[in-house]
This record gives structure tokens, sequence and C-alpha cells, in this order.
């Protein structure tokens, strides 16, 4: 199927590892120029942009912290004049923090609010005037599956989601007379190369009875979703939120 993203600029945030590194790797591999953001992963940013520049593909790191607007906004002004324009955004920048929500602290509580809310609507709003300016842009807000159904511990990650999920379908209303779209991705439990190998293995047999495919979800897994959202394959799509969790939720 050819996804029409040859020559399409697209920003992925906190793009330089982990879910973000593969959905750069998979916009580069079907023909997209991808900016990669990155805040402090500045080796990694740099050596996935080499990594995809090797294989053929076409590839630039942007340094900036999504809980800063201005930051953002001058990121996404540089996209534009390096590249030209900017079709595609992937906001895939997120942090959660584990932890009890009556344990949990106000410090936790905005750390978890400003990259995972604040930083979706500082990324949205700087790039959809971008995108209205060239009637063309297609939004992809990456979430967990928490903010479907919950999840104990990760309760204020849940509610974040919960708010990118209702901005995306907000927007695409609102942008979608411009040929604007937006949708988001919902994610299960990942194994990745950063996450606690310890407790992972130690409550391996206890979260995967969760999932009715029988296992957490790898990057791989959840990347050819958000690139389809993305891609000219789904040009009547928007407003909608897509679950690749290996079951952990399902529609009513």
């Amino acid at each position: 199927m050819e996804l029409g993203l040859k020559d399409r600029i697209a920003l992925v945030t906190g793009g330089a590892r982990d879910v973000g590194a593969e959905i750069s790797r998979t916009l580069a591999a079907e023909g997209a120029t991808v900016a990669v953001n990155y805040r402090g992963s500045s080796d990694q940013a740099k050596g996935l942009v080499e990594e995809i520049t090797a294989s053929g593909g076409r590839a630039q790191a942007y340094a900036a912290d999504v809980t800063d607007y201005d930051a953002v906004k001058s990121m996404i002004d540089q996209v534009v004049a390096d590249h030209g324009a900017l079709h595609i955004l992937v906001n895939n920048a997120g942090l959660a923090i584990q932890e009890r929500f009556v344990n949990s602290s106000p410090e936790q509580w905005r750390q978890q609010t400003d990259v995972c809310h604040y930083g979706i609507i500082n990324a949205c709003h700087a790039a959809s005037q971008v995108m209205i300016d060239q009637a063309d842009g297609r939004i992809v807000n990456i979430v967990g599956d928490s903010a479907r159904v919950g999840e104990a511990n990760i309760s204020i990650k849940a509610a974040t989601g919960g708010s990118a999920i209702a901005l995306t379908k907000s927007i695409a209303k609102e942008l979608g007379r411009f040929h604007v779209r937006a949708n988001a991705v919902a994610f299960g439990m990942l194994e990745t190369a950063h996450a606690n190998k310890e407790w992972l293995e130690a409550n391996r047999a206890k979260i995967e009875r969760q999932y009715p495919l029988r296992r957490m979800g790898f990057p791989k897994d959840v990347a050819p979703t958000v690139v389809f959202l993305a891609s000219d394959a789904t040009a009547w799509v928007t407003g909608q939120v897509v679950s690749v969790s290996g079951g952990y939720s399902m529609a009513d």
C-alpha cells in the first residue's frame, strides 16, 4: 500500500528513544523527512539521525522542552524554515510516575501534567496555524490505554491521557475544514530498552494475564498504526482513538 509520505515533513516529540525512535524510523522508511525532537537524549537523537541517514532516509535532530511553549514554537518555526513545511506532528513525549494516588505529591502531578497535558497542548497549538496556512496536516497524539479505562498507580498519567483524547477530538472538529486531521493512539504496556527489567520480570506473569494476546507490546507494535494515521491512506479518518494494546481495552 502506498502511504503517500514521500516528501512529507514530520515532527516526533520525544522521538529519540523507545517508541518515539521506532515511530521516527518507520516514518523515514516510508519516505518522510523526520524532525527528531529531544530534551535530554542528545546522543540518542544524533545516533538515530545517523542511523536513518545511513539507511537512505532523511532526519534532523531538534532540541526543545515540550513543557515550554516558546521553545516548542521556536522549534516548529525552525523545522518549517529548514524544510519548508510541517505536515505531520506526532506527540509522543510523555512521563509516567508509578505511585498510588493517595501517596502521590503535587510535585509529581505537576511533572506529569506539564509533559503529558501541556506538552501536547503546546505542540498542537504551535503546529496548528502552520497546518491551517498550508491546508494540510495530520496530528497523532500518543496516550496510554489507561486514558480509556483507568489504571491503578498511574492515575495522573491516565488523567492527562484523558485530556489529550478530549483535545484530539476537539481540534479534529475545529481544524477539519482546513484539511487538518487529528487522531490518537492508545497503547498498553510496552517492553522498551529503558524499562525496569527487574520489576518487569518479577511481574510479567501477572501483567500478561491482563492481555488477551498474553504478551506485552513492543515499540514496533505501535509505530505502524501511528504512521498509518499520519498517511494518505487514512484521509477520511479524524477524531478517533485507536487502541493498540493487545486487547487490554476493548470498545463497547
